[in-house]
């Protein structure tokens, strides 16, 4: 999955912020609820406190807005200047007295998992101040290079207003860039800087925006077709406007952030790989691991986990390779997948193709594992050409009921003979159904839950689903095919080989070369996406560990509900309540079936 901007609650400050007024307004909000001068209610002030939280985040983060569908906010980013983020995290600690200030034993319900999970958000936000992650605003995966264009693509146009936006949004562009180069030259006199390896295509990546032609900027996309309900000379004159802006301030604004890239930021990019060779790194990477686990397991035993899996789908994958008839060793055939040409397709149609096939055969059968359907649809496009070479193999953004966006998997349709249809089944269960489309549309469905528990967001449950949901291709009649089957085993060892090589580099001083080695020797995947994959963890550390840690805590409830319930169990009951709370902590989501389980044994 492709993350949001900015993950729901602004868990990690150090990315954003806002106007004084905004920041102004909710301090006065939470100071008032947190002396409780009104008299209200314990439950009432705490709704009161998600409703201005909720308000404030999503002034903070208009980009966030947009992906939700929030009104009003289109024509503006993120304040990433020094000034602002100093402001957030003085916010934070605001908003974590006001939390704290209320009664936990007086609430009741949903209520009491809600309070739970803002106040797990809270202490996260004021702990993670610590860490100067805002000195990092750019790597190959995001940035003012990618990010700003991804969100433009998000947001619906459907009258004149929205294309003034629009291009208002254009306007502050140059700020928005300015104010990165800013923080990433703070980064370079600190020596807090991704590895220079890792930003090889960042310059491609800003390239790719400067066109000759404004008409083809990703940017000026939407006024490629314009509604109806605008005039001719309307569309004429905004088009010509936006053309202006582009031209003029924007290509500009991207040029100085390409030189200065070329001139300064790569030549002065640390060499080193692993986050603990950063000031404050190794703690810096511990609190990585809590918060994108939401466990207390320790990197060395989340590396000996997964050494300890990796062991374990070996067997499995050995077996499959038996079936196929193979004669030769692991390595042989996994080169064998990597190499042979019938295992690709030659035209980015027929790949595309292939996974809406794939989506069309699983649709039907997700009836039988789930009473509860979400309303939402989604659909496959291919990944833009200006990220592509960067990106993985394929990514899911959501939509927005809200909004009227559908979710999106996005297929990364270059370098064809690097995406092999042995992983297309696995691939779409993962990130469309039942994967992340799913369960994020089914939590902002979600009736009577405040918006940030609808838009939460915990890599251990979102991507522990959507690895979860891999496994459920099984009984979905998938896999029939060995070599799917052997895609499917090498995906969940992708995610075993993740807990390895993500504190092998962080915490054990491994080269890349050593981590790219060891996926290699345990995948058939194409190097050039076990490649990616290392770079991704790299300016990502600790966001791989969540899958495998989330994954195994779901099929140890689902086995335990069965062990408990005996022919009581009822699958489709167990997703739906699975799902029916959005994304939580791993404890929070064991103790809250541990308890749906005894329920469901007394009935």
């Amino acid at each position: 999955m492709k993350f949001p901007l900015v993950l729901a609650f602004a868990l990690i400050s150090s990315a954003c912020s806002l106007s004084a007024d905004v920041a102004t307004d909710f301090e006065n909000k939470a100071v008032a609820l947190t002396k409780n001068s009104e008299a209200l209610a314990e439950p009432n002030r705490l709704h009161k406190l998600f409703d201005a939280n909720w308000e404030y985040v999503m002034k903070t983060y208009p980009e966030f807005a947009t992906t939700v569908g929030y009104p009003g906010q289109n024509d503006r980013w993120t304040d990433a200047s020094s000034s602002a983020i100093e402001r957030t995290k003085q916010i934070n600690k605001v908003n974590l007295a006001a939390i704290r200030s209320i009664d936990r034993t007086k609430l009741s319900g949903d209520d009491v998992i809600s309070y739970d999970l803002y106040l797990r958000n809270a202490e996260f936000g004021v702990e993670g101040d610590q860490f100067s992650g805002e000195l990092m605003p750019v790597t190959q995966l995001n940035g003012v290079q990618q990010d700003p264009a991804q969100v433009i693509a998000q947001t619906q146009f459907r009258t004149a207003k929205d294309y003034q936006d629009l291009i208002a949004r254009l306007r502050a562009l140059p700020r928005l860039i300015e104010q990165n180069i800013a923080q990433m030259g703070r980064g370079l006199a600190e020596k807090i800087t991704p590895p220079q390896i890792t930003l090889r295509e960042v310059p491609k990546q800003v390239e790719n925006l400067l066109v000759k032609d404004p008409r083809q900027s990703p940017f000026l996309a939407p006024f490629k077709e314009m509604p109806a309900v605008i005039s001719a000379n309307e569309q004429a004159e905004l088009k010509q406007t936006a053309s202006d802006v582009f031209t003029r301030e924007v290509e500009p604004a991207y040029q100085k952030l390409r030189d200065f890239l070329v001139t300064k930021y790569l030549p002065g990019a640390r060499t080193s790989t692993g986050y603990n060779a950063l000031p404050n790194g190794e703690k810096w990477y511990a609190f990585n691991a809590r918060l994108q686990t939401t466990t207390e397991k320790t990197p060395a035993e989340i590396h000996q986990l997964g050494l300890a899996e990796v062991k374990r789908i070996r067997g499995e994958m050995e077996k499959v390779m038996q079936e196929t008839g193979f004669k030769g060793s692991f390595k042989e055939f996994c080169d064998y997948l990597r190499k042979d040409p019938k295992f690709y397709y030659t035209k980015s149609e027929e790949l595309l193709a292939g996974y809406r096939e794939i989506g069309k055969r699983i649709d039907p059968e997700l009836v039988k594992l789930f009473g509860h359907l979400p309303q939402l649809p989604w659909g496959v496009k291919e990944v833009p050409a200006y990220a592509a070479e960067s990106q993985p193999s394929a990514h899911y953004e959501q939509g927005s009921l809200k909004s009227g966006r559908p979710g999106w998997f996005f297929a990364n349709t270059s370098k064809l003979d690097t995406r092999p249809k042995w992983g297309m089944e696995t691939l779409t269960l993962h990130e469309a159904v039942p994967g992340h489309h799913f369960q994020i549309a089914i939590a902002q469905e979600m009736e009577n839950l405040p918006e940030f528990r609808k838009n939460g967001f915990y890599v251990a449950y979102v991507e522990g689903w959507a690895l979860y949901s891999e496994s459920l291709g099984y009984e979905m009649g998938f896999y029939k095919d060995p070599y799917q089957n052997f895609g499917h085993l090498s995906d969940e060892m992708w995610r075993a080989v993740r807990l390895v090589v993500d504190t092998g580099l962080h915490t054990m001083n491994w080269p890349r070369e050593q981590a790219i080695q060891y996926f290699a020797d345990n995948t058939p995947s194409p190097i050039d996406d076990l490649t990616v994959e290392i770079d991704r963890y790299i300016v990502w550390p600790g966001q791989a560990l969540g899958y495998k840690i989330g994954q195994l805590k779901m099929r140890e409830l689902r086995d335990a509900a069965q062990a408990e319930l005996g022919v009581k169990f009822d699958l489709r009951a167990f997703h739906d309540e699975l799902l029916k709370n959005g994304a939580l902590p791993m404890s929070v989501l064991e103790a809250h079936m541990r308890e749906w389980i005894a329920q469901q044994k007394s009935a």
